[in-house]
């Protein structure tokens, strides 16, 4: 009897640990991966800190700009069947072609309100992807680039058959969205890519979650790395350390300009520099002395545009 009550006992807290084994690493798939949408997608619902907050009147004011220019709705199916949805503004029939990716939880008027302008004003075609589990786009797990590259591949398709084999193409992106396009060129590029630019990379899909619960949550990055690959493996059907912008980066035939702040709190500029060490040929790194995550172009506007114009004139020469 004692024995059959020890079993009993055994099993039940066998069964207790699993279910808060599963609860937590549920809790972690909805803390990092999970994509609420909602006021997320607000495009004035900006964050400040202290580094943005004296530009609160012109990053408010680019966004309403931003808002202002007429775009057309475009649709597509990802690889593993979700409805993606992106806006297209023409500058000029059969002009070169930028593809922008906005970061993590972003959406395109609140992260590309400068560049996408910038990109226009340069003369240039741009079609800004609202990235999975954003916006109008379909899903609700964000992947950190694993299969938002391949998103990124099949915007580039469907730009290939929108407007001809002829197209010259430069792959767009900003924080997750500069690891996004520069994971893509792992998979291969086609031909009418003919550069990428990438602002505030992380490498590691990995090591940015793990410098996130370190440093916001003191949770040692060694535990970190378990939950988080195993929540995003159950929960969201991906393999977060399949793949890094540095694998993507050392397989790219193309030029590359990574642009990155040198006071960026959040993706520390070590990234970007680690980046580019796996293809010193393609890759050409500017950084920003005393820019944060993602507003180099706010600090100096000056040196980002003429940096982003030499680079797309070159590459669409």
């Amino acid at each position: 009897m004692k024995k059959k009550t020890k079993i009993i006992l055994s099993s039940g807290i066998t069964a207790a640990a699993t279910t808060a084994a599963m609860a937590g690493l549920y809790a972690t798939y909805r803390m990092a991966f999970y994509s609420p949408k909602g006021n997320q997608n607000d495009d004035f619902e900006y964050r400040f800190n202290d580094q943005t907050r004296p530009m609160a009147y012109k990053i408010f004011r680019m966004i309403g700009a931003m808002h202002a220019l007429e775009y057309e709705r475009v649709y597509i199916d990802s690889f593993d069947g979700l409805k993606l949805a992106g806006r297209y503004y023409e500058v000029r029939r059969g002009a070169p072609l930028c593809i922008c990716f906005h970061g993590y939880r972003g959406t395109p008027a609140r992260d590309f309100s400068g560049g996408a302008r910038m990109l226009m004003e340069f003369g240039y075609n741009v079609l800004c992807v609202e990235q999975r589990a954003t916006g109008e786009s379909g899903g609700h797990a964000i992947t950190f680039g694993i299969k938002e590259r391949k998103d990124c591949l099949s915007w580039v398709d469907y730009a290939v058959k929108r407007f001809g084999a002829s197209t010259k193409i430069c792959l767009v992106g900003i924080s997750m969205g500069a690891t996004t396009v520069l994971m893509a060129a792992a998979d291969g590029l086609p031909e009418q890519v003919k550069g990428i630019c990438a602002d505030c990379p992380f490498d590691s899909p990995v090591k940015i979650i793990e410098r996130v619960a370190s440093k916001d949550m003191h949770i040692p990055p060694f535990v970190t790395a378990i939950t988080a690959r195993a929540a995003a493996y159950l929960f969201a059907r991906f393999k977060l350390g399949s793949l890094t912008a540095s694998d993507g980066a050392a397989a790219c035939k193309v030029p590359i300009l990574l642009i990155h702040g040198e006071q960026d709190r959040f993706v520390p500029e070590f990234m970007s520099r680690t980046i580019a060490e796996a293809n010193p040929q393609m890759v050409r790194r500017v950084t920003f002395p005393g820019a944060g995550h993602g507003i180099s172009y706010l600090v100096d506007e000056e040196r980002y545009r003429k940096i982003s114009e030499d680079f797309l004139d070159e590459i669409f020469a």
